[in-house]
């Protein structure tokens, strides 16, 4: 899907750098010499990359290593030129991208980075940085980046295809679905220029109180993340887009959210082995390009460092034991978990010691660069430690096509996202996840002559206008996620006019307000039932309702899929890929767990 914009100039050079190969690693000849065996010949990849590497000055190839934010929509864009000036020292985003030899870019929405309004934008943002890149310094392409996990965690939304997360595929338990979702996740990638998708996340979600993966995890079981993460991760590159395994060596049994503060996990060395790093394991054997590390500590692999800057499980683990020759990537070296503890010079030292060879978002790219630069100054890094993530990123761009044409043809926008094939696929999988774990007297599904009440926290016009369209009379009350005692009262009142009352829950597990919402409502003579529309955990944690189903996210992909199950429209297909306990801990819904029609 890559366009032809530049490509005879790229042939071109092609020729040219793969030529200087033999001449660059073994010298001009000589016929004052003898002749000397220069050993078995190099491939035109290899001889290509060197060629290259040697042309390379120190501060472009430390360059190389860093990825980062820019704001604005274009190359050229001085709309966001304060926060330039103020984080880089100068106005567009080209100018970002030329002045420090970027390797990558990082895409991100409003209001940091301002990178995405719509595809058609996105693939113009993307051509231009990739002409800025080839018009300074090594003249390398970019890899540009994005966080298009599906669900709670993506970048690009409508009028892109919007799908519900991993845990809602998790819950087809389909690898079938799961082989569609990200073959389409790519395709759309590719076509606004984005290379490199920082997913999908393999972590297995173990720990209910996780506050930062939940939804985003396939589930609890390692045998079936591994088995749809492999899926994804093949699927996904496969479109030529590289795709990305995270969070090292998992994140899944963490209680501390690592943007905000360092997690520790103090499981045995066989539980993570088994349950966190197994999924791992099985996308570095199906040839997954790169792993995001966790910032956490590991205590029984090494108790005084996060994963992101410990040699013990970068290079220990990932890259001799589970023998991973591709491209670590850092989580962002900003985050919470990190720089209240090192300066960020420090970090990016620290992480490449570790063994990794992108450094991601830095919170001061100048710091980061100087660190590091003074670390293979004074000998504390040798300039080929460099050269191996230098050779690694380079051959990733090689692999993927970017040094025969790093551009996206604006045709094809149109043409691949958010087509109506591609939107239907995505209702296909929120519906087949949607779960009925409770169903007392056989409630659902409804009948749409009924009048339903639609109350709780997100309580979604995307649900009422969709039961509209059913044919189903609607009235809706949403309210705040700790509803007070007035907005209770009303979803009361709202419920007790109805036929049928469906309320909505985002935190019922930890959240005292929403479970007295749903009894609340339960206490009118309305039949009752509940919608955990974040995670399931919350199903047993509403015993007064009659009816229970988890659609594993709010986007709006999945709210219509909650009003088709509702009144029978589709049938709930989804199995649990988590157990659900109750407030004593007993296990109230187990894993694999869900009810037919």
């Amino acid at each position: 899907m890559r366009g032809k914009i530049s490509s005879t100039r790229w042939a071109a050079l092609w020729v040219t750098v793969a030529a200087l190969g033999a001449t660059v690693l073994f010298g001009p000849a000589s016929s004052a010499q003898q002749p000397v065996d220069p050993g078995p010949p190099l491939d035109a990849r290899e001889g290509f990359l060197r060629a290259k590497l040697a042309h390379m000055t120190l501060e472009e190839k430390v360059g190389q290593l860093f990825f980062t934010f820019v704001k604005g929509r274009h190359a050229d864009d001085t709309s966001g030129a304060a926060d330039n000036q103020a984080n880089y020292g100068v106005d567009t985003p080209g100018e970002v991208v030329q002045k420090y030899h970027l390797g990558g870019v990082t895409y991100y929405d409003a209001p940091r980075a301002q990178n995405v309004a719509n595809p058609t934008q996105l693939n113009a943002l993307s051509n231009s940085l990739q002409e800025a890149a080839l018009e300074s310094g090594a003249g390398i392409p970019l890899s540009l980046t994005i966080d298009q996990e599906t669900g709670i965690v993506a970048r690009m939304r409508a009028p892109a295809t919007d799908f519900p997360g991993m845990m809602a595929l998790g819950a087809t338990r389909s690898e079938e679905l799961t082989d569609k979702v990200w073959t389409i996740v790519g395709q759309e990638l590719d076509a606004v220029g984005v290379n490199w998708d920082f997913a999908p996340v393999l972590d297995t979600n173990t720990n209910p109180a996780n506050p930062v993966i939940g939804l985003r995890s396939l589930g609890e079981d390692p045998e079936l993340v591994a088995d749809l993460g492999e899926t994804a991760v093949e699927a996904l590159q496969e479109t030529g887009v590289m795709g990305t395994v995270k969070h090292f060596p998992g994140h899944g049994d963490t209680d501390v959210d690592s943007h905000f503060g360092l997690p520790l996990v103090d499981y045995d060395r066989d539980t993570l082995m088994n349950v966190h790093v197994n999924p791992f394991k099985r996308a570095i054997d199906a040839g997954t390009d790169a792993v995001m590390t966790a910032h956490m500590v590991v205590e029984a692999i090494d108790p005084d460092l996060p994963s992101t800057l410990s040699h013990a499980l970068l290079t220990g683990i990932l890259r001799e034991e589970l023998g991973f020759d591709g491209l670590i990537v850092t989580d962002a070296l900003e985050m919470g978990a990190l720089a209240p503890f090192w300066s960020q010079r420090e970090i990016a030292v620290m992480a490449l010691e570790a063994g990794a060879d992108v450094l991601l978002l830095p919170s001061d790219l100048d710091e980061a660069i100087d660190g590091v630069m003074d670390a293979v100054e004074s000998g504390r890094i040798k300039e080929k430690r460099i050269n191996q993530s230098v050779l690694r990123i380079l051959g990733a761009k090689y692999d993927r096509g970017l040094f025969r044409d790093p551009f996206a043809d604006p045709a094809e926008v149109d043409q691949v996202v958010g087509t109506p094939e591609h939107l239907a696929v995505a209702d296909q999988v929120a519906r087949t996840a949607t779960t009925l774990i409770r169903n007392d007297a056989s409630l659902l599904p409804a009948d749409v002559s009924q009048d339903v009440a639609v109350v709780g926290p997100a309580a979604s016009a995307d649900t009422e206008n969709r039961l509209r369209e059913l044919g189903v009379n609607v009235t809706r009350v949403p309210v705040t996620t700790t509803p007070t005692a007035a907005e209770r009262s009303a979803a009361v009142a709202a419920a007790g006019n109805a036929d049928l009352a469906l309320v909505t829950t985002t935190n019922a597990r930890g959240n005292a307000g929403q479970r007295q919402l749903v009894a609340e409502v339960a206490g009118t003579a309305t039949p009752t039932v509940a919608a955990a529309i974040s995670l399931p955990y919350d199903a047993g944690f509403v015993p007064e309702a009659d009816a229970v189903l988890t659609t594993y996210g709010s986007r709006p992909v999945s709210m219509r899929a909650l009003a088709d199950v509702l009144v029978g429209s589709a049938a709930p297909g989804g199995r649990l890929p988590v157990t659900v306990h109750g407030p004593d801990g007993t296990v109230a819904f187990p894993y694999g767990h869900g009810l037919e029609y």
